[in-house]
């Protein structure tokens, strides 16, 4: 019976080869999305679940509170975990880190050098009792209590020191950045599943008082915070979550001025649990080369799936239904001979079971395709070896069995409920009277690919508002390079900033910090004192000499630059003028804002620029010389214009390098151009947009096949009816009116359906944005229009062949 079924399927299959295809590639196409994205939800919803006392563990980030709204921020103080110590009970172990990276390591008495070695920490002690790893050599007590000690994961270690057992490294030394030894005290297994803990070197906090990051780990200053800075904790076993925010929140109020706590103003420290680190954008996760997983990006991406599937679906019932016709005599023929309603039903499950499993079978290939194009977006660990996965295998045997019955069921009750005495006599017609459904399917197509294509074109609309916004600073022709952590020497910088000078295709050379937009934080607390209150306002800082303000074309709208580089004066920005309380720029010259028992004079106020990305609002900026030099230089990098009439931008590149090398020797010479900073601003977007180009594609592609599918079905069996009126008279523009007419108002109807869910659905996207694009009336009739063309290129391509075609051909036959 089996073998009869299949052998079945496959003759009504080959028979009908052009709607196979159809079906095929459209539930195909659904398949190979669901797949890949499949596989994304898998990975991204696997990490960090092995991790032993999980869910106690938690990572402390900060959040800065005020009437305006509140500012995440992934690092929290230096200070933070010892007054957890103190000051938090329920706790079993805490633990304080800071992620580093050295400039090089070298190991075997410097016969092995490795240049900036990623995922490197300085860590407490406590590190290992809140984050369990297994130990291969050496013991997690008392493995990072003493400087100038070291502990790697088995990976790093074989870096290090290939073909020697994990027993010998122990008491063999590595040279961080020429100077700071460190003796390895432990080897640690890398996790075998996947987790954000990515580290492979682990320090000893102590060490850290040898490196230029001292004054950093040992900052006093409870309102400085930093990325790097870092603390996780375990909870006792019953104590409840939030037991502790209570007591954190109580220890951040009591480290807070009253008026700021009146004013609403405060810095809270959340616990962030393990399972949430991954997907958590209002935090960064501790691999910064990757981009960071996301709950709504994963369900959004599920949805385009889905809808991709539904299509296919769609068309499979579509054309199973509009068939059913040309199979209702071998249906009621069936019947005669004594075939059940449940035997026909298993049967047209069966064909769609096989079509199914064909579709299935070239979504795998696409599905590899799909992964090497989008390969840039997709993590490094998401490959097409998971398809080997049982859980895996077992889900996508679960989906088709799922797309079997959604595309079969309908079809397979439609056609076995023919009765077998009118379809012999030719009186079936009222049983296939489900043209209403077909169409109400087809719209629904439409309707989905219409969405995306208005997405599509608004989403691209904001992304090219976003390249090209002015942002109130020069970013075209402007590049910097990072000067090396470990060699702080002023005269080397200045060396190099005079060679620069002598390249004749650079100008405006500036010797400062960052540039004034980047993904760059350095926040710090400061006072201000009026009337008798005290204002707290974080502010973020940007360091540079006087050159720094004309090649950025920052603009002042009162006082002056600071007189030197390292006199200790303020520039404010805007929004830190209307924090202080200030209408008028020249109304905060002159004032002095205080950071502890400094105070620093305002002698300048300069026009507000966007320094972060347009998804935020411009915080309060303030602008430096190198204050903090005698301590630590905050010139870490050199900014040049390079002429615009510049014709070949590698040789000039190629001279900048020469004159880096030629004073930094041994350091890796590193050219970043201001245009590409920005653009990096929004990836998650442009991914966004990427992604969402290639769904539209995918279903416009399967809605038009559906739709050329049902074209050549209806014109082909009113192929005698075109005879006759084209004997009676009609032109080739009536017939192709005729024939067009019911497909047109469909898709329009789909237009008039899409338009108000499209503009809902981009409206809640561009809410992530402070600044934004208009909703263009534009884009909707370019979409409408554009769909409906397309429909008819496609419509016409087989109603046109068919209304040319001789009448006697048609009318001779029976």
């Amino acid at each position: 019976m089996l073998k009869n079924y299949i052998k079945i399927a496959w003759r009504n299959i080959w028979k009908n080869k052009l709607f196979s295809v159809i079906n095929i590639i459209s539930l195909a196409i659904g398949f190979s999305a669901s797949f890949v994205i499949g596989l994304m939800v898998y990975y991204d919803f696997t990490f960090d679940k092995f991790h032993k006392d999980g869910e106690r563990t938690y990572r402390i980030t900060t959040q800065f509170i005020s009437p305006d709204g509140t500012d995440h921020f992934s690092g929290v103080n230096a200070m933070l975990a010892d007054a957890l110590k103190q000051n938090v009970s329920g706790l079993e172990d805490v633990s304080f880190f800071y992620t580093y990276e050295p400039l090089k390591v070298e190991a075997q008495s410097g016969e092995r050098l490795f240049k900036k070695p990623r995922h490197v920490i300085f860590a407490d002690s406590g590190y290992f009792n809140v984050i369990d790893y297994n130990w291969l050599a050496g013991d997690k007590s008392g493995s990072l209590h003493e400087p100038n000690a070291v502990v790697l994961t088995q990976e790093r270690a074989k870096n290090y020191f290939p073909n020697t057992p994990v027993e010998s490294l122990i008491g063999k030394t590595l040279i961080y950045n020429d100077s700071i030894p460190a003796k390895i005290t432990g080897v640690v297994a890398n996790f075998e599943q996947r987790s954000d803990f990515v580290f492979q070197e682990f320090i000893s906090l102590p060490t850290a008082l040898q490196s230029d990051i001292k004054s950093t780990v040992t900052n006093t200053n409870w309102g400085s915070y930093n990325s790097s800075a870092q603390v996780v904790f375990k909870s006792l076993p019953g104590v409840a979550i939030a037991t502790i925010q209570k007591q954190l929140d109580e220890m951040s109020k009591s480290h807070t001025d009253q008026e700021d706590l009146d004013a609403g103003e405060w810095t809270r420290f959340y616990p962030q649990p393990l399972d949430e680190l991954h997907f958590d954008t209002r935090y960064s996760t501790f691999d910064y080369g990757v981009p960071q997983a996301s709950k709504k990006v994963l369900s959004n991406l599920a949805m385009v799936a889905l809808f991709l599937l539904l299509l296919g679906c769609i068309n499979f019932i579509n054309l199973m239904t509009a068939q059913a016709t040309q199979r209702a005599r071998e249906i009621g023929i069936r019947k005669t001979l004594g075939s059940s309603k449940k035997q026909l039903v298993f049967q047209f499950l069966g064909e769609t079971f096989l079509l199914t499993l064909l579709a299935a079978l070239v979504s795998v290939i696409l599905a590899f395709w799909l992964l090497r194009v989008f390969s840039a977006f997709i993590p490094p660990g998401l490959n097409f070896e998971l398809f080997a996965n049982p859980w895996i295998i077992a889900a996508m045997f679960v989906l088709i069995l799922v797309v079997t019955l959604l595309s079969g069921m309908y079809p397979a009750f439609v056609l076995s409920g023919f009765k077998p005495v009118s379809v012999l006599k030719n009186q079936f017609a009222s049983q296939t009277s489900n043209g209403s459904f077909r169409k109400g399917l087809t719209v629904f197509q439409f309707v989905v690919a219409q969405v995306f294509i208005i997405g599509t074109l608004l989403v691209g609309k904001q992304i090219n508002y976003l390249m090209h916004k002015d942002i109130g600073i020069v970013v075209n022709d402007i590049a910097y390079i990072p000067l090396p952590w470990n060699d702080p020497a002023l005269s080397k910088k200045e060396l190099l900033k005079n060679r620069l000078a002598t390249i004749a295709e650079l100008s405006t050379i500036s010797l400062a910090g960052p540039p004034p937009a980047s993904f760059y934080i350095n926040s710090t607390v400061v006072d201000f004192i009026k009337d008798g209150e005290t204002i707290e306002v974080i502010q973020e800082q940007r360091f540079g000499d006087a050159s720094y303000f004309d090649l950025y074309g920052l603009e002042l709208l009162a006082g002056r630059k600071p007189l030197n580089d390292t006199i200790k004066e303020y520039v404010i920005n805007e929004t830190m003028l209307h924090k202080l309380g200030f209408k008028e720029p020249a109304e905060a010259i002159g004032q002095r804002l205080m950071q502890g028992e400094n105070g620093y004079p305002i002698v300048g106020v300069m026009r507000d620029f966007n320094h972060k990305p347009l998804t935020s609002q411009i915080q309060p900026v303030v602008f430096v010389g190198d204050i903090s030099r005698n301590w630590f230089s905050q010139f870490r990098m050199i900014h040049f214009k390079i002429q615009p009439k510049t014709s070949d931008l590698s040789a000039t590149t190629a001279k900048v390098q020469e004159m880096y090398k030629s004073v930094y020797p041994d350091s890796d010479f590193e050219i970043q151009f201001m245009d590409e900073t920005i653009a990096n601003f929004y990836k998650s977007q442009q991914r966004t947009q990427k992604l969402l180009n290639w769904a539209t594609g995918l279903a416009i592609l399967i809605s038009v096949l559906g739709l050329l599918a049902l074209v050549i079905y209806n014109t082909e069996r009113r192929i005698k009816e075109i005879g006759i009126r084209k004997i009676l008279g009609a032109s080739l523009l009536q017939l192709q009116v005729l024939l067009c007419r019911d497909f047109l108002k469909l898709v329009a109807l789909a237009f008039v359906i899409a338009t108000p869910i499209a503009y809902w659905r981009t409206s809640v996207w561009l809410e992530d944005f402070v600044y934004k694009t208009t909703l263009s009336w534009w884009v909707f009739a370019l979409s409408g229009l554009g769909m409906i063309a397309l429909a008819l290129v496609i419509i016409s391509f087989k109603t046109i062949r068919t209304a040319i075609q001789n009448p006697v051909k048609s009318l001779r036959t029976e």
